[in-house]
């Protein structure tokens, strides 16, 4: 099993923290995992992404040129990287920023109102982990229960109030789509 993962959005939409996550949760179960950060030259408001694999063997490289999923947070994130995404793979957008469709037919696509969702619960900050939550479910890349532990090791100290507001937003997340 290998699962080459791309998440992008603006600076400030929580983009490094979900693969950061998924990272996590894929070592908390032991498997092989690499993160590979991406910035833009502005942080809050540049473009983001990151590559997250996980693998029940090694990884050779961090590099992801073709993912198996693309989670697109923004319009430019769906146009960089729509192209890439492997035949018959899994492009899942937020809905609330992204108005056009796919041009593909070869993908499974979700389309998720992420911002529209956090807003609702009272943090616009928590749409990331309402996609998160709905690319777990869908991709079954790691288990949600393993998810809520790594978000509460990342989120320890400081951060802590937030655990429960984001654990609900990927609960909402994962409601919106089916096994």
């Amino acid at each position: 099993m290998l699962e080459r993962i791309i998440i992008s959005g603006f600076g400030g939409q929580g983009i490094m923290l979900m693969g950061r996550l998924l990272a996590y949760a894929g070592m908390l179960e032991g498997k092989n995992v690499a993160w590979m950060p991406s910035y833009g030259p502005e942080m809050r408001g540049g473009t983001a992404n990151c590559t997250v694999l996980i693998s029940s063997k090694e990884i050779g490289s961090p590099i992801v040129s073709h993912p198996k999923i693309l989670i697109a947070m923004n319009q430019p994130s769906l146009d960089k990287f729509e192209p890439n995404v492997s035949e018959n793979g899994l492009i899942i957008l937020n809905d609330s920023l992204i108005e056009r469709e796919v041009n593909r037919d070869d993908v499974s696509v979700i389309r998720i109102p992420a911002d529209d969702i956090a807003d609702k619960l009272g943090n616009s900050r928590a749409a990331n982990m309402v996609v998160l939550g709905a690319c777990v479910k869908k991709s079954k890349v790691v288990k949600m229960e393993t998810i809520f532990k790594a978000l509460e090791k990342t989120l320890a100290g400081r951060n802590q109030d937030l655990i429960n507001l984001n654990k609900e937003a990927l609960k909402q997340g994962a409601e919106l789509v089916e096994d």
